[in-house]
């Protein structure tokens, strides 16, 4: 159903009062709908919602809402009331959920639940953040080796209903070292007294569970697999992670590195949602930072004050000149940045990416020269045309040649690319621009004069 259709469907039904046909209606709906219809609401009224669900759905629906909207409802909530939901949810938004609480909250929870699922807890947010441990899901199947694939049938028909995916099962030793995988479609098609040895793959992907949480999304979407198995240092069978994980944390950091191009930092909140305070202070500081490298390009102006003095004409191009740099090195920088983000290059190819980028500066600098020599020809005559033309190729090859070369070098530091902003690099850019016209015009039209 149309979201719009949805919510106000919700509205009217929910307006009259009629809470059996509400919770008729709610309980056909797809859970990621009713989220975000009750994303809109207060955490009161939402848990009069949520109260009309059935728990399996209602842990459901929990599990889209924004992590910000989930500890307040965690909070609008008694605390068995909580654990209810929080038990029925999966491990790893289990755990996730419960590091976003204080720690007065998680220390609440705990004793709510229980025994199984408050040990599994503590051993899925004991993980570092950003790693494949703290992604992870327990909700998986395990095989042992000695059974048939009728045995294993039988064993994944038991367990698929509280496990994340049983489409291939992981098979380990008494020590719960991974020795294998197997698909359920090799166990369908295997004769049932095959033994799993004969149908399992002893070559299996796996991650590390301190492995950056990137790498194993970029794992993931490279190798078309729907999830990963988890190990430790001694080959345990820890955890896996899921597509679905896989590509919230790809979405995640594709969300960090536009905030950290636009020079906003990283957000913990949405942009709807974050308050004037947050936006002032993700921002200032990178702005104030660049209200002193412009100062680069008013020191160029005030150099060449004598050249722009007799040639007043000059001014006119200025802007135009400046800001071709900038969009220049801002375009250089995005796809550089994307490039280094998604594994598509890496810093050995950082010599081909420059000699490419100095081709094609050059081939839109000299089109874009072409396109304002005519106007320079009409606001100033040949000689300022002239100027105009030939600093707006090295403008924009310099700019171009800045917002390539500065991801590789931060990289290259260990820092993350992103850093390299479109701000920064306009801001480089801007001071190089300035700079290359008036070298240029002096060069040019000063012993003429």
């Amino acid at each position: 159903m149309n979201y719009r259709i949805l919510t106000q469907a919700i509205s009217d039904t929910l307006a009259s009062g009629d809470m059996q046909s509400l919770r008729t209606f709610v309980r056909d709906e797809h859970a990621a709908d009713v989220a975000a219809f009750i994303a809109t609401m207060e955490p009161v009224e939402a848990w009069k919602m949520l109260d009309l669900i059935p728990l399996g759905q209602r842990a459901e629906v929990f599990g889209y809402l924004e992590p910000d909207f989930q500890v307040e409802l965690a909070q609008a909530v008694s605390r068995q009331k909580l654990a209810e939901l929080v038990t029925e949810m999966p491990s790893d938004e289990r755990a996730d959920l419960f590091n976003t609480l204080s720690p007065e909250q998680q220390e609440a929870l705990l004793p709510a639940l229980a025994h199984a699922e408050r040990e599994d807890l503590r051993r899925l947010a004991a993980h570092a953040e950003d790693t494949a441990g703290a992604i992870m899901t327990s909700d998986y199947a395990v095989l042992t080796p000695g059974i048939t694939a009728s045995q294993a049938l039988e064993k994944l028909r038991h367990e698929a209903p509280d496990k994340e995916t049983i489409y291939r099962a992981y098979v380990v030793d008494s020590e719960r070292r991974l020795v294998g995988s197997v698909r359920l479609q090799s166990l369908i098609l295997a004769a049932p007294s095959t033994p799993i040895e004969k149908v399992m793959e002893r070559r299996t992907l796996e991650v590390n569970v301190d492995d950056d949480q990137e790498d194993v999304a970029r794992k993931i979407a490279d190798y078309d697999v729907i999830a990963l198995p988890v190990v430790d240092a001694d080959n345990r069978l820890v955890g896996i992670v899921t597509y679905d994980d896989a590509m919230d944390v790809l979405v995640e950091e594709a969300t960090e590195d536009f905030h950290r191009i636009g020079a906003a930092g990283k957000m913990v909140t949405s942009l709807r949602d974050a308050s004037i305070g947050t936006l002032y202070s993700k921002r200032v500081s990178w702005l104030v930072m660049l209200v002193f490298a412009n100062l680069l390009s008013g020191a160029g102006i005030a150099y060449y004050e004598d050249t722009i003095s007799a040639y007043v004409a000059l001014v006119f191009f200025l802007p135009l000149l400046v800001a071709s740099a900038g969009n220049a090195g801002s375009q250089a920088t995005t796809l550089t940045v994307r490039a280094i983000a998604t594994g598509e290059v890496v810093m050995r190819d950082w010599g081909l990416l420059l000699g490419r980028e100095i081709l094609v500066a050059t081939l839109l600098g000299v089109t874009m020269a072409l396109a304002v020599s005519l106007i320079g020809l009409v606001r100033g005559g040949p000689e300022i045309a002239l100027v105009v033309a030939l600093t707006m190729v090295i403008v924009v090859l310099v700019g171009s040649l800045i917002g390539v070369a500065l991801p590789f070098a931060l990289n290259r530091l260990g820092v993350d690319p992103a850093t390299a902003s479109a701000p920064l690099v306009t801001s480089l850019a801007d001071a190089a621009g300035v700079m290359v016209y008036f070298a240029i015009a002096t060069a040019i039209l000063l012993p003429a004069a």
